[in-house]
């Protein structure tokens, strides 16, 4: 393979996530955030308390984002926001993503689901969730939508290594991940895999030994962040306590180590993005002083430095 011979024939170096929109739709559409309330069962006590050592929605949601205000309203408030940056986006599509978004009983989640879709502008949704809180009835359901919007689920696999799952209280395995990839796939609904890169533990030749394992998987997008360590965490009281157990990256080491990842990637994958972006107000480390638009920019002048792309080791 070489590098221009990407799907829909774009020039950067990687399939990136806007111009796979721009190709598909035809211009540009921009995902609005929703909080619906969801929880997780990690959290209400149906397999543990407390949540994911690294989890606090705050650090990532945007102001808009709660509960307190209906679905609706969320997604007016997003388009509001959004129209000052990109005027000419007509297209969004609602993306539920705070904790679980498919746990709870099937009626209330369609009716949520049925809300998004009624606002105007709306043409689809994606729904972030665990590869545990998913079944056939639900799958049906998207699979129904699917016909006449853009929907995928969105799975937080995090690692293929079923010893850090159970460090982070993940609270369900990889083989779930693999079953529920499956079984979505079987529906014909797209999908996409969030995986989480530095947990302690994991060494660098492992995390790229999962860079096989996943582009084996029946995925098109891919989401990466690298460890944050995020205030009021199980990680943020770990981490004051035992800071040397944690090995952060600086942004420099962690592109470098992305070029090598995204070499190992299946070119066929969509990235959505390389890095994560907590909210300055919430993140303890690692502080790198850029936003991501700045980060992946870096990043892009690298691969071209490097002349190298996505798939180039495989």
């Amino acid at each position: 393979m070489i590098m221009n011979e990407f799907a829909w024939g774009h020039k950067r170096r990687f399939n990136s996530y806007p111009e796979y929109f721009r190709a598909h739709f035809g211009n540009r559409v921009q995902k609005l955030t929703v909080d619906a309330g969801f929880t997780c069962p990690n959290r209400d006590g149906s397999k543990g308390h407390g949540g994911c050592t690294f989890c606090n929605n705050n650090a990532f949601n945007p102001d808009y984002c709660t509960p307190l205000k209906s679905i609706a309203q969320q997604l007016q408030e997003g388009i509001d926001f959004h129209k000052k940056r990109y005027r000419r986006v007509e297209k969004y599509i609602a993306y539920f993503q705070t904790y679980s978004n498919t746990y709870g009983p099937i009626d209330q989640m369609q009716k949520m689901y049925q809300e998004a879709l009624d606002q105007p502008g709306i043409i689809g949704l994606i729904v972030a969730t665990r590869p545990d809180c998913i079944n056939d009835a639900l799958l049906e359901y998207f699979s129904s939508l699917s016909k006449d919007y853009y929907i995928m689920i969105e799975y937080g696999i995090e690692s293929c290594y079923n010893t850090t799952l159970a460090n982070i209280n993940r609270g369900h395995t990889f083989e779930d991940s693999v079953r529920a990839l499956e079984m979505t796939a079987k529906k014909g609904i797209r999908q996409g895999a969030h995986f989480i890169i530095g947990f302690p533990g994991e060494t660098e030749k492992e995390i790229l030994a999962e860079m096989d394992i996943i582009s084996e998987m029946p995925i098109q997008n891919i989401k990466f962040h690298h460890l944050q360590i995020v205030k009021d965490t199980v990680l943020a009281r770990n981490f004051e306590v035992n800071p040397e157990a944690y090995r952060l990256f600086t942004m420099d080491e962690y592109l470098d180590f992305m070029i090598q990842i995204v070499e190992r990637l299946n070119p066929a994958f969509v990235i959505e993005r390389i890095a994560g972006e907590a909210h300055p107000d919430y993140l303890i480390a690692p502080i790198w002083g850029l936003r991501y638009d700045e980060v992946l920019r870096k990043f892009e002048g690298l691969l071209e430095e490097r002349d190298t792309y996505q798939g180039k080791r495989r």
